[in-house]
């Protein structure tokens, strides 16, 4: 590596600490993180089969579940398997490319998952407010494009984080990161000079991303609320909400986890660091545990199918 005059140098690679505070207790940690890591994986792994086998099911609302359950696969897996080598092996080490790409990876299907959410917030208006369009209005042809437009909206949101620190940020002051994975603002921190523009353009994204799509999000479902008021019977309204309660639950499950982690980032300077920490990776492995539990359990149709799936392996045995 390269040292300047004032002290500061250019990198060829930075070291993840994992949990700061914690090490002792990392190969302790490495248990439940690993486990949730496994259930994750096979969750949305059974969700894809599931869907697939299930003619049924060839419907928009799966379809978005399955980008969930691709994207889910691809934010545990950016950093789960990094984290867990720390764990075990205690490689911290991480190259400067492979940093910049797991913090590409992380931000850009977290801004993508954002964004199928809000497409499944309109696949439900259309589905409630005109049910007699919603199979011409969402075709396949049209949710490839909704799944296809959410992807190129991450990749264009997030693709100048990585290339404004490899371009701007040339010198750090420290190797050290103090985190487990390569999140975006805990590597600009590390950086000599004027990290203003960097700064801004993240608030800037994270403004976009959460605050108006969770606002369209919400438009959609006071549309949605005011359609089913609207029906005669209490049992009409209860029935067309629980189409939607599936959905619900996994919005809460992305944006609560993302809620917390920011706040406590932003306000809770007297929690101790490896809480932060710790509630970092929990927002990037809650929804891909939990999205695959709710839709089981609220979805008659998934549910069905794993149970037949489940009964013939019995009988089989």
């Amino acid at each position: 590596m390269f040292m300047s005059n004032n002290a500061c140098f250019v990198p060829t690679s930075f070291w993840l600490t994992g949990i700061p505070g914690l090490e002792p207790l990392h190969i302790w940690l490495s248990i439940p993180f690993s486990s949730m890591y496994l259930v994750a994986v096979v969750g949305n792994v059974t969700i894809l089969a599931v869907v697939k086998m299930e003619h049924s099911l060839h419907q928009p609302m799966y379809f978005f579940l399955c980008m969930l359950a691709v994207i889910d696969l691809v934010l545990s897996t950016s950093t789960m398997p990094k984290l867990l080598s720390i764990f075990w092996f205690g490689a911290h080490n991480i190259d400067l490319d492979a940093c910049l790409a797991q913090m590409f990876f992380i931000h850009c299907f977290a801004t993508v998952e954002s964004g199928i959410f809000l497409a499944m917030a309109f696949d439900r208006y259309v589905a409630i407010c005109d049910p007699l369009r919603h199979t011409s209005v969402l075709t396949h042809t049209v949710v490839s494009r909704l799944g296809l437009a959410a992807l190129l909206r991450g990749v264009l949101y997030i693709g100048p984080l990585p290339l404004m620190i490899r371009l701007r940020l040339s010198f750090y002051q420290t190797q050290i990161i103090a985190h487990s994975y390569c999140e975006h603002m805990a590597v600009v921190t590390l950086a000599c000079g004027d990290t203003t523009v960097n700064n801004l353009y993240g608030m800037g994204i994270g403004f976009l991303v959460l605050i108006l799509d969770s606002l369209a999000i919400t438009a959609s479902y006071v549309m949605i609320f005011r359609a089913v008021m609207g029906l005669a019977t209490p049992e009409a309204r209860l029935k067309t909400l629980g189409t939607c309660s599936s959905h619900i639950c996994a919005i809460l499950v992305f944006y609560i986890p993302i809620a917390v982690s920011s706040l406590t980032h932003r306000f809770g300077h007297h929690v101790p660091p490896h809480i932060h920490i710790i509630l970092a990776n929990f927002y990037l492995l809650i929804p891909p545990i939990l999205n695959p539990v709710v839709y089981a359990v609220r979805t008659k149709q998934i549910r069905g199918r794993l149970l037949h799936i489940l009964k013939a392996g019995a009988q089989l045995k």
